[in-house]
């Protein structure tokens, strides 16, 4: 194929969404909708669509049932139609297979495009996307710069915020591919003994990570997910939510505070799926065009994982994670 050239290059806006597969709807849908609060914005052939009540574009989670807990797919949104087609024709040059997802077939999104990472773990890129208005006008906010009313039920954070997946092949390997086919930027990162890649933290947004890499050669797969994330308002929000997790007999870890991110943390576990849920607050944001990521050796991962208080559950033997990869069902071949 001859290699095109472009006058701007393919960018990634945000986080879009991730879907969800899950043995048990009901458990997962009573946690996501009642414990965490996520608003549901409908439900089409199985498909249940939900969205915080910051969250704008139709839906930031996806949850079906399925024949074993997985994420299907995790979803990035670009800064322009145009970027959809110029992704594709790079990844293409690449050697990347990428599956065209034509507008309507999954609710709400216009045209995407799906591919693997090096790791097997499937992503999406689209842009458009419905930004409909509560569904319940009584759910609907005042306010004309929020969707839904805050705090209406359960725990109530505002949007989705990263994902953190997990590898047991070399991590350095993603990074680079996220780096330089997808225009993520480090900013921080896990060196080990050995002087490899153990983890790497990185962002196409101000945020310090949209996306966190962990190498971990005991995990079963090279395509896992250690967690995806939603973000609320402050510190006072994650105690909130601890109260709200204990009074429903949930257990979780936290809360607590991470060196890496600066950020504090409560993690709790889907009953039905398996997934681990991070409730996120404070941390820091990046403005500097040239900053310079931040290197943490294995020495001194005890401050960089958990800073203070209940460990963060990313040490090996606590890394529970369900699958997020898997051959995509009906990959094109180009």
């Amino acid at each position: 194929m001859e290699n095109v050239r472009y006058e701007i290059l393919p960018e990634i806006a945000k986080l879009g969404h991730v879907a969800l597969e899950t043995t048990d709807l009901e458990k997962s849908l009573w946690f996501f909708e009642e414990v965490v609060g996520l608003e549901k914005t409908e439900t089409v052939d199985g498909v249940h669509y939900l969205r915080a009540w910051g969250d704008f574009d139709h839906h930031t989670l996806s949850i079906k049932e399925g024949p074993e807990a997985r994420v299907d797919h995790i979803a990035w949104k670009a800064k322009r139609r145009e970027d959809i087609g110029n992704f594709a024709n790079l990844l293409r040059e690449a050697d990347v297979e990428v599956e065209e997802v034509k507008a309507g077939t999954e609710t709400g999104q216009g045209d995407a495009i799906r591919f693997q990472l090096p790791s097997g773990h499937n992503f999406e890129i689209y842009f458009d996307m419905e930004k409909p208005a509560a569904a319940d006008p009584k759910h609907k906010s005042i306010l004309k710069n929020q969707p839904y009313k805050a705090w209406r039920k359960g725990i109530s954070p505002r949007r989705i915020d990263h994902v953190n997946i997990g590898t047991n092949t070399d991590a350095s390997v993603i990074t680079d591919f996220l780096q330089e086919k997808l225009g993520f930027k480090m900013r921080e990162y896990l060196k080990t003994p050995d002087g490899n890649l153990g983890a790497g933290w990185l962002s196409v947004t101000n945020l310090v990570h949209d996306i966190a890499v962990m190498g971990r050669p005991d995990i079963k797969s090279s395509h896992e997910i250690h967690h995806l994330s939603y973000w609320s308002d402050n510190a006072q929000d994650i105690l909130r939510a601890a109260d709200i997790l204990a009074d429903q007999g949930i257990s979780f870890v936290g809360p607590g505070k991470h060196g890496i991110s600066q950020a504090m943390y409560i993690y709790v576990v889907d009953p039905g799926s398996g997934v681990r849920l991070e409730l996120f607050s404070n941390g820091y944001l990046i403005f500097e065009p040239d900053w310079e990521p931040i290197e943490w050796k294995a020495d001194e991962m005890a401050a960089g994982f958990t800073f203070w208080g209940e460990q963060s559950g990313m040490k090996p033997e606590d890394l529970t994670t369900i699958s997020a990869g898997e051959p995509l069902k009906s990959p094109k071949k180009v």
